[in-house]
């Protein structure tokens, strides 16, 4: 289980991260403090406040999870 943060500031940026999240076969989750949802989810991203980072867990190897994020790298941010 590998984990980085996102940051979502505008529908395209939603949109492209759930393209890249649907193109895994790895489960992807996204955590915003107690709330957990499935990166493949358009609605379950739209549920959670955009407004701050969001925590991404990969369930995958070490390279499912760099190679998803190098996928969403301009929303990647700092933890």
């Amino acid at each position: 289980m590998n984990t980085f943060h996102i940051k979502l500031v505008s529908i395209e940026d939603v949109k492209n991260f759930i393209t890249e999240a649907n193109k895994c076969p790895e489960d992807i989750d996204v955590v915003s403090g107690r709330y957990t949802i499935d990166a493949k989810s358009v609605l379950g991203i739209f549920s959670l406040d955009l407004s701050k980072t969001l925590e991404v867990v990969v369930h995958g190897t070490d390279k499912d999870a760099e190679s998803f994020c190098e996928a969403v790298r301009s929303v990647v941010v700092e933890g």
